[in-house]
């Protein structure tokens, strides 16, 4: 494939956007939405704030695991690249197009939202929503088209000012007088099998929302110094998340009592108008603007870079492999952008991303299941950070992803459906690539 010197990504990026992306590919509008759905499934204080500790203990079990991977094999498009070395190119060309669909969705998904929200603010503009998602999506093209660094610096910028909001929202929640912390229920219930389905339901939701977390990885190739900045940044990364989505909850059940949440759809607004009147609503729709602008413009890079990987290894066009003078990887960006508008002009794709925590559970434990694999059939390959407590944390994140694979195949049939059928399209697809490459 072509890997010539005008076709190899930049390392321009450091420590700080590591951070930065991490963040802002992760802390999304989800965590303002969420907290209802769960209490309604739930109905248990301290099993909502377990769950999600539940959750943020499995996403750090996995930041160990792809902290060695990533240092081992730094190139660009992340999990696939494990994968395809240590379990074959089948099982790499169909991780690789499984996170390439679960990253190439939420841009549109984004461009719609962000236009919603701003409706909201100026109702005037209402028959535009369309114009203003595009116009949207334009923008941020002819951002990353003009180079690596300016969408670093905007990464910086937007995820530093969410976690500001967060922080501040949080604290406002505090200061609030509150109501009482109902106390731990130890009735039977917790074990009936509808909290079970609740809890597995939960959880779905809980890793949809923690959907991100890896995204550094993606961008190993650009790295300065991919050895140390990859674990560091994944570790700091994951606690702060973690930290902040456990706050929320918990900042959020001081405002309004269990039973308010589970009917709101929009939780965070709720808890805004008990704080701040009326205008409530204005200042979640302003932090959700914030939040949004720093996760589309982490999606917008992420995607480009899988179909970069994607391309090398022969799984897409050659011309995929195509980087400008700014290290964008130009031909990979517009695709995915093409991708993005068509999906905004149909605007159908609920179905597509109600899936993108199940097909994510996939990809993460296939990566999990390759650190083992890479340690018994390459041991002498070069491991700048080795994962601690091998192999038993890795073993560990394995068994929790099939449970919570078998918990949402469960909860989610129809989604699980869907997986089968594409798996089943996709064998046929990789032979005709292979034989092209032959």
């Amino acid at each position: 494939m072509s890997d010539s010197k005008q076709n190899q990504l930049k390392k321009t990026l450091g420590l700080s956007f590591n951070i930065a992306v991490l963040i802002g590919g992760t802390i999304g509008v989800g965590i303002l939405r969420t907290p209802g759905s769960i209490a309604g499934l739930l109905d248990n204080y301290w099993l909502i704030l377990a769950s999600w500790i539940f959750g943020g203990l499995y996403v750090l079990l996995g930041a160990n695991s792809y902290s060695e991977l990533a240092t081992m094999l730094p190139k660009a498009g992340g999990s696939y690249n494990y994968i395809k070395r240590a379990l074959g190119e089948y099982a790499g060309f169909l991780s690789g197009w499984f996170d390439y669909i679960v990253n190439a969705i939420p841009p549109a998904f984004y461009c719609i939202v962000i236009s919603e929200y701003t409706i909201i603010l100026f109702p005037s503009l209402s028959s535009y929503s369309t114009i203003i998602s595009i116009a949207l999506l334009a923008a941020f093209v002819l951002l990353h088209l003009s180079g690596v660094k300016n969408g670093s610096v905007i990464q910086q910028i937007t995820s530093f000012l969410k976690v500001i909001c967060f922080v501040a929202l949080v604290i406002a929640c505090f200061m609030y007088s509150g109501i009482e912390v109902p106390k731990i229920k130890t009735d039977s219930s917790i074990f009936q099998i509808g909290l079970i389905f609740g809890f597995f339901k939960s959880l779905q939701l809980i890793i949809g929302t923690y959907n991100g977390w890896n995204a550094v990885c993606f961008f190993a190739e650009e790295n300065d110094d991919p050895s140390k900045n990859i674990p560091k940044s994944l570790y700091s990364g994951v606690l702060l998340v973690v930290a902040i989505y456990v706050l929320v909850n918990a900042a959020f059940f001081h405002v309004l009592p269990i039973e308010t949440l589970a009917k709101s759809n929009l939780a965070a607004a709720d808890v805004a108008k008990v704080l701040f009147g009326e205008n409530g609503a204005i200042v979640v729709t302003v932090i959700s603007i914030f939040s949004l602008i720093s996760i589309l413009n982490a999606f917008m890079m992420i995607p480009p870079r899988i179909l970069y990987g994607l391309s090398r290894d022969g799984f897409f066009i050659e011309k995929g492999t195509t980087v400008n003078k700014g290290g964008t990887p130009i031909v990979a960006l517009l695709v995915s952008s093409l991708f993005s508008l068509f999906l905004i002009c149909i605007g159908s794709f609920e179905v597509l991303f109600s899936f993108a925590a199940f097909i994510s559970i996939i990809v993460w434990g296939l990566a999990y299941y390759s650190l083992i694999k890479l340690r018994t059939t390459e041991p002498d390959l070069a491991r700048p950070y080795k994962s601690f407590w091998y192999p038993w944390t890795t073993i560990i994140a394995i068994i929790f992803s099939i449970a919570l694979l078998a918990g949402f195949i469960y909860s989610d049939p129809k989604s699980f459906i869907i997986i089968v059928g594409i798996t089943l399209i996709s064998y046929p697809l990789f032979l005709i690539l292979r034989k092209k490459k032959q």
